[in-house]
């Protein structure tokens, strides 16, 4: 295996989530681009304590932020207000 490859997700903030559920490969550095297309609702900040990240999410500007893979198992990220869940499942 490439371990100098790096897994990319794009996400889609706009009412939710989408995808939802992201899988990744355990182990292989990975990333989530969120890129927020609507004003509505409490998603202008996502979130995971799981994954240690927090990222502001301004209208129409992707944010990345970086996963560790170092576990498997299915983490929660959520937007400010925890109204809004998406998941990240990593694969051993």
């Amino acid at each position: 295996m490439d371990n100098k490859r790096k897994q990319r997700v794009n996400v889609t903030v706009k009412g939710g989530y989408e995808p939802a559920v992201v899988e990744l490969q355990r182990g292989v550095p990975a990333e989530l681009t969120f890129t927020r297309t609507s004003a509505q609702g409490c998603l202008d900040v996502v979130h995971s304590t799981a994954l240690g990240f927090e990222a502001q999410l301004p209208l129409d500007e992707p944010q990345t932020v970086e996963v560790p893979t170092d576990q498997a198992g299915d983490f929660d990220f959520s937007c400010g207000m925890d109204m809004f869940h998406g998941k990240v499942v990593i694969k051993g």
